[in-house]
């Protein structure tokens, strides 16, 4: 059986406090772009993953996919399976690659397996392999808060625009990005800026990592400042990083950009 998990992207980001537990109070929109990984699992003599494409950091043992088949485990009882991956998303590129493969993971399991599970407990499982997952499970534009696993699910359409994803060649460490940030008081909720016009979104929209995260690495924001010259209506990075994202009216190509970073059109 075979699924196709898909990257998303985060449509602002505001840290809000550090919470007791290490982690930080967020909010921020989660949106789904057509970026897919490609997923397969068959029934197997004993559990085994592989991957293809893209070269995934650290051990097989050590995958999100893995962790999400011995989380199941914990409650159900399983065959063990082969999970061969193929990687497209890219890594660390604030894209959630890795989150929506063990969410589709589970989705795939609980249909190939007929484990019975509803919305509302795959999400509970996914919740616990990392704060975006559960996000995956509906895959729908949602609004995250808390660390990121409270969801609402919210009316937003993006499909009238034309949708321009940058990857330098850089990658930022989730833990290095919040490094450099500090909470901070917003003066208007995110659910509130996301109902304005996109045109709108450029001047009260924004994401915290991005000051200390181009001050490290100013390839990404000369990226965003190159997508907003090119006319997008908004620009920004995705997440902690390093991926930066245009919204346009129009279809268009940046053959500037293309020359030293991967571009993907119509995401």
């Amino acid at each position: 059986m075979i699924l196709f998990p898909n990257a998303k992207i985060n449509i602002g980001l505001n840290i809000l406090s550090r919470r007791t537990d290490g982690y930080h109070n967020l909010e921020t929109i989660f949106y789904p772009l057509v970026i897919r990984d490609a997923l397969e699992v068959v029934e197997a003599d004993q559990l085994e993953f592989t991957s293809s494409g893209l070269a995934i950091p650290g051990n097989a043992t050590d995958n999100l996919c893995i962790k999400a088949y011995n989380l199941l485990a914990l409650d159900h009882k399983l065959p063990p399976v082969h999970i061969h991956l193929h990687k497209h998303i890219p890594i660390g590129a604030g894209l959630g690659g890795g989150s929506a493969d063990a969410s589709f993971f589970i989705r795939l399991m609980n249909e190939k397996f007929g484990l019975g599970m509803d919305v509302i407990q795959m999400e509970a499982y996914a919740s616990q392999l990392g704060s975006d997952c559960a996000f995956f499970i509906k895959n729908k534009p949602a609004l995250a808060v808390g660390k990121g696993d409270q969801l609402q699910t919210i009316d937003l359409d993006l499909g009238k625009y034309f949708i321009v994803l940058v990857m330098p060649a850089v990658q930022v460490s989730t833990s290095e990005a919040y490094r450099g940030v500090s909470p901070a008081a917003v003066s208007s909720p995110l659910s509130d800026l996301i109902r304005l016009p996109v045109e709108e979104w450029r001047s009260v929209i924004k994401n915290d990592f991005e000051p200390s995260v181009f001050s490290q690495y100013p390839i990404i924001g000369e990226i965003k400042s190159k997508l907003y010259n090119a006319g997008a209506l908004f620009s920004s990075m995705s997440g902690s990083g390093s991926s930066v994202f245009g919204i346009f009216k129009e279809e268009l190509k940046l053959p500037d950009l293309e020359q030293n970073n991967k571009i993907f059109y119509g995401v």
